[in-house]
């Protein structure tokens, strides 16, 4: 019998590891990344409905001054970040940003127990979620595309967003469970605590590289390379971005996502309101909405993308998500309605979520350590809340002029085929340019070893 049990757990441990696609020694850096995820977007989450309802709240009609509002805030905050990497090491700048963030939760929690105006208070709110979303699931992004090499990437980014997703869907659960209950100032406490996991995470997983590092043939070489100062200038992600056509091209897809999501969030928002005269179920449907997308995310993460991303191409795999939403958007255009609206959204949200997104991320494995903190932190931050911003105002002028929801819907579906075309021929590029830095580092092994 116990022989029977020697030889059939190792067998069992050989066919989950096969499942999920971990090699030796990874483990550790899956789990801590995996709970890092977890803990983050957990965070978010329970923060999302929140932020949804206090849009509406100050107001659908001045909603672009919100998304206006909110790239100027990262006008302040990109350079910001870019003097804490230039200036610190590693394992110092990424907890600051966990900490200000942290800090900043405390302080509209005692915002929104006071008797301070509502209406400001949902204003500064929605500005600042809508910073506070980007600017950490940004670092954590940049912190994996440091961690991971391209062909681990492909193997396991896929995996690591699912604990985003696990996080994404026990959010909203507790906002929609809890809100009615106790209110939307103490949930806040709930998501700075989840958010204090982080730092945890992060400690580890620069403790695993470590680790993997000194197993090296020049770990103190290597070792200064990752925890000295990123160094340059506070505005060099801009000079980064500008003189790569490659970034420029992720810049393009980046801006052609946040005009497509815009113009969805808007028309939800109108929906919405329409359908809904209480605040409180407006906030309860909104989780229950996030509590779908997230629901399907994790079905399609641990059964399809990194199989998607093998079998398909990282191209193909990246253009998947705009050729569905130009169907959506044909669909919305033809029946602007709740359900369609909901509809479209989940598929958008979960496609991006669990394909758009991992596959995206991939594009910055194959660019410098520099880039993959400062240019990429400058694209998913300003560039990112720059196109909301655009887009606010281009969706506010069609709706001035006199556009229905049905023909900016219709005015969509070209934008997202040419998207897709964007995408696709990235996902073509990150391949050329991970082949031609696997060549460049095989010869200088080569000529080490002479």
């Amino acid at each position: 019998m116990s022989q029977s049990n020697d030889t059939t757990l190792p067998a069992l441990q050989a066919l989950f590891q096969r499942a999920i696609n971990i090699r030796q020694g990874e483990g550790p850096a899956v789990f801590w990344s995996f709970v890092y995820f977890f803990s983050l977007l957990s965070s978010y989450y329970i923060l999302r409905p929140i932020r949804d309802e206090m849009g509406i709240t100050a107001g659908i009609e001045n909603m672009q001054w919100l998304f206006t509002g909110t790239f100027i805030a990262m006008l302040a905050l990109v350079p910001l970040f870019g003097f804490i990497t230039s200036r610190f090491q590693r394992k110092r700048f990424l907890p600051y940003v966990y900490y200000f963030f942290i800090i900043n939760i405390l302080l509209f929690h005692l915002l929104f127990e006071s008797e301070f105006s509502l209406t400001y208070t949902a204003r500064a709110f929605f500005i600042w979620l809508s910073v506070f979303n980007l600017f950490v699931v940004s670092v954590f992004w940049s912190f994996m595309t440091d961690l991971y090499q391209n062909e681990q990437a492909k193997r396991l980014f896929g995996l690591i967003a699912a604990g985003g997703t696990i996080g994404a869907i026990f959010g909203p659960l507790l906002t929609a469970t809890l809100v009615q209950r106790f209110g939307a100032s103490q949930m806040l406490l709930i998501s700075a605590g989840l958010l204090g996991v982080s730092l945890i995470c992060i400690r580890q997983l620069i403790g695993w590289q470590k680790t993997q590092l000194d197993k090296s043939t020049d770990h103190q070489a290597m070792d200064k390379l990752f925890e000295k100062p990123l160094g340059g200038g506070i505005l060099n992600g801009i000079r980064l971005v500008a003189r790569s056509p490659y970034l420029l091209g992720i810049c393009l897809l980046m801006l052609l996502f946040t005009l497509l999501s815009t113009f969805l969030y808007f028309q939800q928002a109108q929906i919405v309101k329409e359908a809904f005269s209480d605040s409180e179920a407006r906030t309860a449907l909104f989780a229950a909405i996030d509590l779908a997308v997230n629901a399907l995310t994790l079905l399609i993460q641990t059964l399809l993308t990194a199989r998607l991303v093998k079998r398909a191409g990282l191209g193909v795999t990246l253009a998947l998500i705009p050729l569905l939403l130009s169907l959506g958007f044909l669909v919305l255009g033809l029946f602007p309605i709740l359900p369609v609206i909901i509809a479209v959204q989940v598929m958008r949200r979960a496609g991006n979520y669990a394909i758009m997104r991992p596959a995206r991320e991939m594009l910055y494995v194959v660019v410098s350590r520099e880039e993959k903190y400062k240019a990429k932190n400058l694209i998913d931050t300003l560039v990112y809340r720059g196109g909301d911003a655009l887009s606010s105002w281009v969706y506010t002028g069609f709706r001035s002029i006199g556009f229905s929801l049905s023909a900016i819907a219709w005015m969509a579906v070209p934008i997202s085929l040419a998207w897709a075309w964007v995408a696709f021929t990235l996902g073509k590029k990150q391949g050329v340019i991970g082949n031609r830095s696997t060549v460049q580092s095989g010869g200088e092994q080569y000529e080490q070893r002479q």
